[in-house]
């Protein structure tokens, strides 16, 4: 985990001396799907804030063999070109949901980051692939750091 964070933290570091404005779609829809301790899909939904900026909710489910989960993620995303529509973006933010284990059902929350890669096609189309670390807060369903690594697809209006 140590190896994989100074990964994140050196990538971070050095795109961000490329920092240059992007337009960015006023609100994009879609899907995002992934696996964090199981499969799951998301309803995403981005809004556009500033130049490079913009905001991210995404609520989704996880299912797996131990539990089943519902859960709604806000995010904060910086997003910066790398090349023509080619962008790479850094977020930050928190979610809430709800789970249903074996044992017991009960409430979580949790806190998030997100780093990623991004297409814009020369259509209202945009694809993402995007890691998003997760650190919960319920002993019952995560009490530790979950990475939900999954690939987006938006409709951009």
């Amino acid at each position: 985990m140590k190896y994989l964070k100074t990964i994140l933290f050196s990538t971070i570091l050095l795109v961000t001396t490329a920092i240059s404005a992007q337009d960015i779609s006023k609100n994009a829809l879609g899907i995002r799907v992934g696996d964090n301790d199981g499969f799951g899909g998301e309803i995403s939904y981005q809004r556009y804030m500033s130049d490079n900026n913009r905001l991210e909710f995404d609520l989704g489910f996880r299912n797996s063999n131990k539990v089943d989960a519902f859960k709604l993620v806000a995010l904060y995303q910086w997003v910066n070109v790398i090349d023509t529509n080619f962008n790479w973006f850094i977020g930050a933010g928190a979610g809430f949901g709800s789970f249903n284990a074996p044992i017991n059902d009960g409430t979580f929350i949790l806190a998030a980051a997100d780093l990623g890669i991004e297409y814009n096609f020369n259509i209202p189309i945009v694809m993402s692939l995007d890691i998003r670390p997760e650190l919960g807060f319920n002993d019952n369903y995560s009490d530790d750091l979950d990475l939900d690594i999954a690939l987006g697809i938006r409709y951009q209006f």
